[in-house]
């Protein structure tokens, strides 16, 4: 067996044993999340402006808004897509396929697949309402949960994201280039939880693509079946636990099982793979890949 890479964090079977709460694994549509401040509003349009009408997902804009104002954003919004899009009100029940904004003055929460509304408060001196909302949708979509931080001046959605990765779900930024303001986009990338970073046009052509990915339509059979599957010589499971344990020297199969076909299969979403086979196949190809699926599996152990 070998030794673990230089820096690893030491882990124990008990550990591996207790550590990753299950996430939900049957919502019934994924929700995209978007914070934006500064300039925002300028990268949201032109990423709505890219988006078909029917991906079948609901997007939800939490833009730092002025409390003393009322928001135009859902006229404003509307006159670039045809979607319909919603100012939320409270019990609000979220539908695919529609545009949803937060009220000024307002933190928001998805629980249960309904918004619920409360007066904004700072939490540790800041008002945070991009991280409230990551925060409520890594727990009420788990793997369908997918979160975008665009321009703006502070580093609100940053905290957010890790849950949403955490969650099993997919993590976007806005590139340097484009942002108007890189400070929100670039403290989300600094926590090494976005997956993609990107212009607001490129986040909607992976947002389509993530609408009509089969893994994602069928989240809860591929993970089912990753946790009912065996590792038996030969079979793509023993494929991937034997080069994480040749890599690593630690051995997986002591995880739970429900926590390895989370991480295996927001994997699969990444690379737009669709079979176990298929991934076990990728690992050999891409030796870096094995390193990237250890420290995602090891994300609960690893303190904050």
């Amino acid at each position: 067996m070998t030794s673990p890479p230089e820096n690893s964090p030491e882990v124990n079977a008990s550990e591996l044993m207790e550590i990753g709460p299950l996430a939900k694994t049957d919502a019934p549509f994924p929700v995209v999340g978007i914070v934006a401040s500064a300039g925002g509003l300028e990268a949201f349009t032109e990423l709505i402006r890219h988006l078909p009408t029917d991906t079948g997902v609901a997007f939800v804009l939490i833009q730092h808004l002025s409390p003393d104002h009322e928001s135009l954003l859902s006229e404003i919004l509307g006159k670039v897509t045809e979607m319909p899009v919603h100012q939320v009100q409270d019990q609000m029940v979220v539908e695919p396929s529609q545009i949803y904004v937060i009220p000024p003055n307002t933190q928001m929460t998805l629980v249960d697949g309904i918004f619920h509304l409360a007066p904004r408060q700072k939490i540790q001196g800041r008002y945070v309402p991009g991280d409230v909302f990551f925060d409520s949708l890594a727990v009420d979509r788990g793997n369908k949960a997918i979160a975008v931080v665009l321009s703006g001046m502070d580093g609100d959605g940053a905290q957010g994201i890790k849950a949403i990765k955490e969650a099993g779900g997919v993590t976007f930024a806005q590139c340097e280039a484009t942002a108007r303001f890189d400070s929100m986009p670039n403290t989300a990338v600094a926590t090494g939880s976005v997956d993609f970073v990107l212009p607001p046009h490129a986040i909607a052509t992976e947002l389509t693509k993530l609408s009509r990915s089969l893994v994602l339509q069928r989240s809860e059979l591929i993970q089912s079946q990753i946790v009912q599957e065996l590792p038996q010589p030969g079979n793509a499971l023993e494929t991937i636990l034997a080069l994480l344990r040749t890599t690593t020297g630690i051995d997986f199969t002591l995880y739970k099982p429900t926590t390895i076909a989370r991480r295996i299969q927001r994997r699969l979403l990444l690379y737009k793979l669709e079979s176990l086979e298929e991934y076990a196949q990728y690992l050999k190809q891409h030796p870096a890949e094995v390193q990237a699926l250890y420290e995602e599996i090891l994300i609960h152990v690893i303190p904050t």
